[in-house]
């Protein structure tokens, strides 16, 4: 069954591990808070070129930095200041020896179905983050993630480059579109999102409140869209492995791994194998409960 349709949101802010409460809506609370920040840095510089004209150099400058900031920012796909984002599973989640997994940039035919049956041999599960405009081409593919007990969650309509570059008609734009694609195909309305590459600007963080999505990024990924060999890709993914972590990797856009097949296929059986030997689980992202991003 599907979600119900998306309500008001209840009011509240950051909360430990990415967690938050959905703030209301109103005045200025759909405005992302790093947007006023910046406002407020130029109303200061404004004020200050009124009343000293002469340090318009300075005025200038602060101004050109909060822009500068913004753009750091937007290319650190694991901040938070850019609205709630969830790097890492809840405590509780942690405390019963849950890793997420989670894959994207699918579905695509010549992976996925490879990739869960190595998930169901392991008895794993996952998130697939997958982009609306493959859903669309491929939807008994998207229909047979969720039907053996997976998620299917939004990875964007069109997996834009630009995508940091939006602005608020259009990041509403991509991800109504994904939700619109993937509960067409599968029934079931996501709950997450993921930028791609991570990357976003803050007009994303209204965008996601419209569309009643959570900001989810990762604990650590094994860069599997360059990197070919399958030993490096499962140190990064292994190194300083914890419960509560969440784990990266693509089945689509994948690097060619040093033998036949993509690489998530090569890494996927030794990092499920080294769950296990460290009584971990690999689980998908948990559905939040109600009124929290």
């Amino acid at each position: 069954m599907s979600r119900r349709p998306p309500q008001e949101p209840a009011a509240g802010g950051p909360g430990p591990h990415g967690a938050a409460t959905r703030a209301p809506r109103r005045g200025l609370a759909g405005v992302p808070p790093i947007l006023l920040g910046v406002g407020g840095v130029h109303a200061a510089a404004l004020a200050g070129v009124l009343a000293a004209p002469a340090a318009w150099p300075w005025a200038l400058g602060a101004a050109l930095g909060s822009h500068a900031l913004v753009t750091a920012l937007s290319l650190t796909p694991r901040t938070r200041l850019l609205g709630p984002n969830l790097t890492r599973l809840p405590p509780a989640h942690a405390a019963r020896g849950e890793v997420a997994l989670t894959i994207d940039d699918g579905p695509e035919p010549r992976v996925t179905p490879a990739v869960l049956d190595l998930l169901d041999a392991h008895g794993a599960k996952a998130s697939f983050f997958c982009i609306g405009a493959r859903v669309a081409r491929h939807p008994e593919l998207a229909r047979e993630i969720v039907r053996r007990g997976h998620r299917v969650e939004n990875h964007s309509a069109r997996h834009r480059h630009d995508f940091a570059l939006l602005g608020p008609r259009g990041y509403r734009a991509e991800l109504a579109a994904g939700q619109a694609l993937i509960q067409a195909a599968t029934g079931v309305a996501p709950t997450y999102f993921r930028a791609p590459a991570g990357f976003r600007n803050p007009w994303c963080w209204p965008a996601l409140l419209d569309a009643d999505l959570r900001l989810a990024s990762w604990t650590r990924r094994g860069f599997d869209t360059r990197e070919r060999d399958p030993a490096r890709v499962l140190r990064r993914l292994s190194r300083g492995l914890a419960a509560g972590d969440i784990l990266l990797l693509h089945d689509g856009h994948g690097a060619a791994g040093s033998h036949d097949g993509a690489v998530v296929l090569r890494v996927l059986p030794d990092l499920l194998a080294l769950l296990r030997e460290r009584s971990l689980r690999a689980v998908a992202l948990p559905v939040p409960p109600e009124g929290h991003a």
